[in-house]
């Protein structure tokens, strides 16, 4: 992908690679983490857990729903557990085993979906996980992270694994633009303000962080004052961060690489119509699977480049009214 270099932003790891080297230095802390992975340890890169700490990892194959049943046995046992897979794969095929053997009991196990959104390009829409995020917000207790870097995706991994309770954690695939300093606070329900903005406020997650910067230097020429947050946790989402947008610029856009049902926008919009209501504008895949293809074309394609959060901007300016009715 070729984003984000006329502003400044250099490309890093793949937040997958991020969270695969970060769960092996926990594991050198921590001797009850156990790993557990659907036979893509490759690809989700649990294989640095693996290679260091072999009798703490179990390959259980190309069977989620198992997958996710052992996770419970482990949990229930006592055992710090990690499980990785696909997001399409673990989300959509297990998702029954999630609702009643973790959600249901409120188990302590982080789950990981590798591989999300349209980003995989050439892949194709089987591979692609991109209803993953509307599942796992609908599991009750579940907190749900989308990392925008490989920095915050190795500061949410080991967040996670402090947290009590079941996660689910999505990471990418593709080199991402590098947005944080090497060690960056990353609390998990605290959204992160990455650029101030006077005239409306634009809250992504994941590689969307980046179109959203580089979205708010276009609108910066043309006289637009846009902030950026990173909403970086889905759930529970920061509420105070939402309803201090909302007052603040009147105006709010969200970017997620998700379909809109169920994702951030859905979320971000329930809170401001709770808290204090503003115009927002949604990018996000509007109802559709994507095809196979390059990835730059592909965001382009579905509408959700740099260029369709300025169009989204100008569309939540268009709505927004001079002053609040109630104020």
């Amino acid at each position: 992908m070729n984003l984000g270099k006329e502003i400044g932003l250099e490309y890093g790891p793949a937040t997958r690679d991020a969270f695969g080297k970060a769960l092996a230095e926990a594991g050198r802390r921590r001797p009850d983490l156990v790993v557990l992975d659907g036979d893509v340890a490759n690809s989700t890169r649990t294989e640095y857990f693996a290679r260091e700490f072999p009798d703490r990892f179990f390959n259980v194959g190309i069977a989620e729903s198992n997958l996710v049943g052992i996770a419970a046995g482990l949990a229930s046992s006592g055992k710090e557990v990690v499980a990785a897979s696909f997001a399409a794969f673990l989300l959509c095929n297990a998702f029954d085993q999630l609702r009643m053997s973790i959600a249901f009991p409120n188990l302590n196990v982080k789950f990981v979906g590798s591989h999300h959104g349209i980003n995989i390009g050439q892949d194709g829409p089987s591979q692609m996980g991109i209803e993953d995020i509307a599942l796992a917000r609908a599991l009750p207790g579940f907190t749900v992270l989308c990392p925008a870097d490989a920095h915050s995706a190795r500061k949410a991994t080991l967040a996670m694994l402090d947290h009590n309770g079941p996660v689910y954690m999505r990471v990418g695939r593709p080199k991402f633009p590098i947005i944080y300093p090497d060690d960056p606070d990353h609390d998990i329900g605290k959204a992160n303000l990455l650029r101030q903005g006077d005239d409306l406020t634009i809250i992504a997650c994941g590689l969307m962080v980046a179109c959203s910067l580089v979205a708010a230097d276009t609108l910066s020429k043309e006289g637009i004052s846009a902030a950026v947050i990173d909403m970086h946790t889905l759930k529970p989402i920061d509420s105070e961060a939402v309803e201090s947008a909302a007052r603040r610029n009147g105006a709010i856009v969200t970017a997620e690489e998700h379909l809109l049902a169920g994702g951030l926008g859905a979320a971000v919009a329930q809170e401001v119509c709770r808290l204090y209501p503003v115009p927002v504008a949604c990018v996000g895949l509007d109802d559709t699977y994507a095809a196979s293809g390059d990835p730059d074309f592909l965001l382009a394609k579905y509408h959700l480049a740099p260029a369709d959060i300025v169009t989204a901007a100008r569309k939540a300016l268009g709505m927004k009214q001079p002053q609040h009715v109630n104020a």
